[in-house]
């Protein structure tokens, strides 16, 4: 059967590690290209993020699932050579080093782009390659504490507090993956290759963009968007509710039983409820801790107030509705067992276990990628015992 994957044919050249990288480039593999990672012999970090199974743990397979490794020491003369060779084999180029490290490896973008014109060459940093913050160190957490994303994320004291999860390398893998597509369209139409500069800061900026320009235009003190909105204390666990427009707060007023509300001079626009938020919250609170959770939902829904209970990721991985538009496919990984895995928007749904819904181990590939590239058995050999490149037993 013909390859019919929109980017059959892509070679790309993946020197990036941890979670940001290698998500743009997973998403360019489950559309087709053959994406080569590029990691050192001990592997890429993000490796071992959380618990660790071997060479593999969640965040590894979820963001590399689809990729060849070779592992490279990129310090030695033989392994830059090697890299060097593949890299200016490839359409795409993404590497997520500090500034001015690819280069002095004989891999930055001018170099490659002087052996081969039309490259993609996206490079993924913290504060970006210019600018006084270029060679600080970051993790996700800072760029949320920098970006101001935890200013609007407080628990009940008030505290800024971080999202739990690695949110901002996960939206700058969407945000390159974007910007590669698009890079790669421009390629198409008029023959030019690009440099994209792609930072978990701006990342976490334009992921933000409404509510920066939010704070400026409401100097510093934006409104909620509506009231009543929110978590809620029921009597046995926890509730959202949204009452986006006037019909929905008469609806949540009748429901819970407090229809004086309704009329209520204090609460009976949209804009009275935002300026007293603080005093018809607690009002609404009050009520839902009179009920269970899913009675609550089951009042709610037949009312046709928009509202859920808040999941733990086994309440999701249950939930009916997930299981009937195949949300999640569960798949048997190699060194880590049966497993959860979410399909992504405008691709076809996980049908079992295969090379896209594989994580490979560090070096799984270095001897088919070498092959690849015209080395023979002999320049492999004396590359491995030269400890340039290191292989995997997989």
């Amino acid at each position: 059967m013909t390859d019919r994957k929109p980017l059959s044919g892509i070679k790309v050249f993946d020197a990036t590690q941890g979670v940001a990288g290698p998500h743009a480039t997973m998403l360019l593999a489950q559309h087709g290209a053959n994406v080569i990672k590029v990691e050192p012999l001990d592997g890429d970090w993000g490796r071992g993020l959380g618990k660790v199974y071997g060479d593999l743990c969640a965040h590894a397979v979820t963001f590399n699932r689809g990729k060849r490794s070779i592992a490279l020491d990129l310090k030695s003369d033989a392994g830059r050579a090697v890299a060097h060779k593949l890299a200016c084999d490839a359409d795409i180029v993404v590497e997520s080093f500090r500034p001015g490290v690819m280069a002095r490896f004989g891999l930055g973008y001018e170099q490659i782009k002087a052996m081969r014109e039309d490259v993609i060459y996206l490079s993924v940093t913290g504060f970006g390659q210019q600018g006084p913050n270029r060679d600080l160190p970051v993790t996700d957490s800072v760029i949320q504490a920098f970006s101001g994303l935890m200013s609007i994320n407080r628990d009940g004291e008030g505290n800024p507090q971080r999202i739990g999860m690695i949110a901002i390398d996960v939206m700058t893998g969407l945000y390159a993956y974007q910007a590669i597509s698009s890079a790669l369209i421009s390629r198409m139409r008029f023959g030019e290759g690009a440099y994209i500069d792609c930072s978990l800061m701006q990342s976490a900026a334009a992921f933000q963009s409404a509510k920066v320009m939010e704070y400026f235009m409401e100097d510093g003190a934006p409104q909620v968007l509506y009231v009543p909105v929110g978590t809620m204390k029921t009597a046995d666990n926890y509730i959202n509710i949204t009452a986006m427009r006037d019909r929905h707060y008469v609806s949540l007023c009748q429901v819970i039983g407090r229809e004086d509300l309704i009329e209520d001079p204090r609460f009976n626009t949209r804009d009275k409820r935002v300026a007293r938020e603080a005093e018809l919250m607690p009002l609404i609170r009050a009520e839902f801790l009179k009920r269970t959770t899913a009675e609550w939902c089951e009042l709610l829904t037949a009312a046709e107030v928009m509202n859920s209970a808040i999941s733990t990721y086994d309440d999701y991985l249950k939930d009916e509705h997930v299981n009937a538009v195949n949300g999640v496919a569960w798949v048997e990984h190699q060194g880590v067992g049966r497993v959860p895995m979410v399909n992504i928007p405008g691709l076809p749904a996980i049908d079992g276990a295969d090379a896209m819904t594989e994580c490979a181990h560090i070096g799984q590939h270095t001897r088919a990628i070498l092959g690849e590239a015209g080395y023979g058995a002999d320049e492999i050999a004396a590359l491995l015992a030269s400890n340039a490149i290191a292989e995997s037993g997989a």
